[in-house]
Formats: structure tokens, C-alpha cells, sequence
């Protein structure tokens, strides 16, 4: 735990602030320390920009159509529909974040063929569920859950769904193509986390979690036991003491791996010949 006085910062944000407030752990930033804990820092420690993504901007692009056709009434839930909200929502992202965009699609045709992946996806969503025969509960769902060790978990659930008998499902979207079975344990530690925060704030086993693959129609399910959240809290809770004991040695040493292609920090990692920044004064101090 940090020490008495000390500032620390909430490490589980995207966007973490400055603050004296307790611990707290994302699934992203699980992942990320689970990955290489140099990039873990590098994204919540020194918080260094990264070059924006395609791919990303798409799949947020893709989450925000999805959320909106839910806000409509049952009738109107059509491919049609949905495809008539994306350059609307488009425009809405663009002009949120028009360096981002104007950086990734230098001109009109660039947006327009990463605008034909997106429809892609959106149609490919068509042909694995029907959503007028659906009433999620809750969309993007916002939660944060104190954990009875203190630490704090925190994550954003893209649909909650629950049966007319009581049954809940968390449903996950993902806009690439779902992972061969032995790369599949990121996704899995991730919707688990979910199921564990959602566990921990009703008191109630979800029946289903869900991951839906709209780059190629795949789904993954899971009907998690009492037990296995049991365990997926255990190891959440171990990987924070992880970050605990590499904060207080101050030794966030890379790990490298087949991903280290696509990370953007490589020019200030020890693996390529780099040398990190100085920690920041205000570091976390566990």
C-alpha cells in the first residue's frame, strides 16, 4: 500500500490523474503490466504519447453506432439503420479529435476505405445477433468496485443483458478477429475481470460472459462458476501486488516479446538500445 502521505496516482485509468486517491486497476492496464511492465509504466507512469491508431479509432467508431442503435426503438434496429448512424457518428469522432483524423486519413478516399472496413463490421454484427429481439440493461456501462483488499477495479462494460428470469449477461464487442485458442487468454482475463466487478457490486454469479469477434463472426463464451471468479479476483489482486513490489524497487524492466513490433516506446527501451526517461518526481511510491 502506498506510504503515509505519499501522493499516488489512480494506476487503473485510461487517463490517469494526479491525486491522493487508492489504488486502482483497469483490465487495459492489467494487460499492459501483464505485457511488459516498462510499457506499463511508460502509459501510466510517464504517460508518453503514443501515435493514434486506425484500428482503435474503428473499433471506437464501431462501439459508438452500436450503442446508439440500442437507444432506438426495437423496429428500427435494422442493418439499414445502423448503417445510416456511421458517418453521422463519423463526423461526431472527427471533429472531436481532428488532429487524430486528419493524421490517419490524409485525404477524403483514405477515410473512406477505413469507412468500408467499419460498415464491413457493422454488417458482419447482423449476421450474429438480432438486436430487435434484444433490451440490453445498460450500454457502456461505467463500473468501479472496492475490492475488500482496498484495491479499486475500474472498466466499462459494453452491454449488460439481463433474461426476463434474472439471468445476466456481459457481452463484450471486439472489432479484429477472434484469437486462435492459444492466444486466447488476454481476452479472457479481460471479460473475467468484468465478471468479477459485476460479482462483487450485485452479489450475483453472471451467467454468461460473452466476447463477440465482428471481424469474422466469432463468439466466445463463458458461463464462469463462483469459483472461477474466485480465482480470476485472486489473480487480479496478485498482479497488483506485482505492481506494488515493482514500484517500490523502482525496476520497471521491459519483457519482450513478438509485440514489441507494434509498441511505439521502442526507442527509449534497454531492449533496442534506448534508455528510459527519469521517473517522474511525483511517482507512485508503494
Amino acid at each position: 500500500m502506498p506510504v503515509p502521505g505519499a501522493k499516488t496516482y489512480c494506476w487503473g485509468m485510461d487517463s490517469p490523474e494526479a491525486a491522493p486517491l487508492v489504488p486502482a486497476l483497469s483490465p487495459s492496464r492489467a494487460a499492459d503490466f501483464l505485457q511488459c511492465p516498462l510499457l506499463f509504466r511508460f502509459r501510466v507512469i510517464d504517460r508518453l504519447p503514443e501515435r493514434p491508431s486506425a484500428a482503435a479509432l474503428r473499433g471506437t467508431l464501431v462501439h459508438a453506432v452500436l450503442e446508439r442503435l440500442f437507444e432506438l426503438p426495437a423496429e428500427t434496429r435494422t442493418r439499414r439503420t445502423a448503417l445510416s448512424l456511421l458517418e453521422p457518428q463519423w463526423e461526431r469522432l472527427r471533429a472531436a479529435q481532428p488532429e487524430t483524423a486528419a493524421e490517419l486519413f490524409p485525404t477524403e478516399e483514405d477515410a473512406a476505405a477505413w469507412l468500408a472496413e467499419a460498415r464491413t463490421l457493422l454488417e458482419r454484427y447482423f449476421h450474429m445477433e438480432q438486436p430487435h429481439r434484444l433490451e440490453p440493461r445498460e450500454r457502456e456501462l461505467r463500473l468501479e468496485v472496492t475490492l475488500e483488499s482496498g484495491l479499486r477495479l475500474r472498466g466499462y462494460v459494453d452491454r449488460l443483458d439481463v433474461a426476463p428470469a434474472g439471468q445476466i449477461r456481459i457481452v463484450d464487442y471486439k472489432t479484429g478477429k477472434s484469437p486462435r485458442p492459444r492466444f486466447e487468454d488476454k481476452a479472457r482475463f479481460q471479460i473475467f475481470f468484468y465478471g468479477v466487478m459485476l460479482w462483487r457490486e450485485l452479489g450475483e454469479v453472471p451467467a454468461r460472459l460473452q466476447l463477440m469477434y465482428l471481424g469474422d463472426g466469432g463468439v466466445r463464451w463463458y458461463e464462469p462458476t463462483e469459483q472461477e471468479l474466485l480465482a480470476a479476483e485472486s489473480e487480479i489482486l496478485g498482479i497488483w501486488r506485482d505492481i506494488e513490489r515493482t514500484a517500490r524497487s523502482g525496476s520497471w524492466n521491459p519483457r519482450p516479446s513478438k509485440l514489441c513490433g507494434w509498441c511505439d516506446h521502442q526507442a527509449l527501451c534497454p531492449e533496442f538500445g534506448g534508455t528510459p526517461p527519469p521517473l517522474p518526481a511525483t511517482a507512485p511510491v508503494a
